[in-house]
């Protein structure tokens, strides 16, 4: 039986998802709860590779268990073995075909941006603080700018291997920017992402909001395919993996 599984975790503590020698690792940990669980470590495929210090609020991942653990108790006993900045939220069973990357329709990042002078204690590793004031309306309509198809080379950074091969293409379906007090949010939904491409997209974005740039200067940019002429790569720790969909399955997802 193959199983899709929803999990959340905050990523300060972590190398990432997926699995590296000499660092741990969310999906590392994972697999740890699965074998005092299962009684067997599941290859387990996930729905993204997040980078250090990046959080997800709906991680999506198959596995394949042949074993006697009714599913309704997967959820509960898999938490009890996990560490607090883990948890598992929902299981259901999908088609043995199914592979939780490849059959993603789209995914919704979430970048947050505090804006004030002064750090908040509470919030200081999962949103990156910036100053001066930054001007709503700009980022917004620089963001509009970023919808639609088009090649985001300027948008990844170095060591990309769907760069190495050419493979820049990607289709943005929304793209915003809303405030609510001081936290800014940055929302992308795409049906795929370059390396750090919603990160660096995030520096661009802010750099409109300080006024270092124009909304009608990001069809020029996107059109140059030069990283070096797009914003900086904003820290990990304010990136968070928001929503994955699939199709028929968006209920739970």
């Amino acid at each position: 039986m193959t199983y899709l599984l929803w999990i959340s975790y905050k990523g300060t503590n972590y190398a990432g998802f997926q699995v590296q020698p000499n660092a741990p690792t969310v999906c590392a940990v994972l697999q740890d709860a699965m074998q005092a669980v299962l009684g067997q470590r599941p290859d387990v495929k996930g729905c993204s590779r997040t980078d250090a210090g990046v959080h997800a609020r709906r991680f999506a991942l198959s596995f394949c268990y042949t074993g006697r653990v009714p599913m309704q108790k997967l959820v509960p006993a898999l938490n009890a073995h996990l560490p607090p900045d883990i948890r598992a939220v929902d299981i259901r069973p999908v088609p043995d075909s199914f592979h939780a990357r490849y059959a993603a329709h789209a995914k919704t990042y979430h970048y947050y941006l505090l804006n004030t002078r002064v750090d908040d204690p509470f919030l200081f590793d999962t949103c990156h603080r910036i100053w001066p004031a930054l001007d709503l309306a700009a980022m917004q309509a620089a963001a509009a700018k970023f919808v639609g198809t088009h090649d985001f080379s300027a948008l990844c950074a170095s060591g990309s291997s769907a760069a190495a091969h050419g493979d820049t293409v990607r289709t943005i379906t929304d793209c915003t920017v809303v405030q609510s007090g001081d936290l800014f949010t940055i929302s992308v939904t795409a049906d795929g992402y370059l390396y750090n491409m919603v990160r660096i997209l995030a520096g661009t974005l802010v750099q409109a909001g300080l006024h270092k740039r124009t909304p009608d200067s990001i069809p020029p940019l996107l059109e140059s395919r030069d990283r070096k002429q797009a914003g900086p790569t904003l820290p990990a720790k304010g990136l968070f993996l928001e929503r994955v969909e699939y199709p028929g399955l968006d209920a739970i997802s």
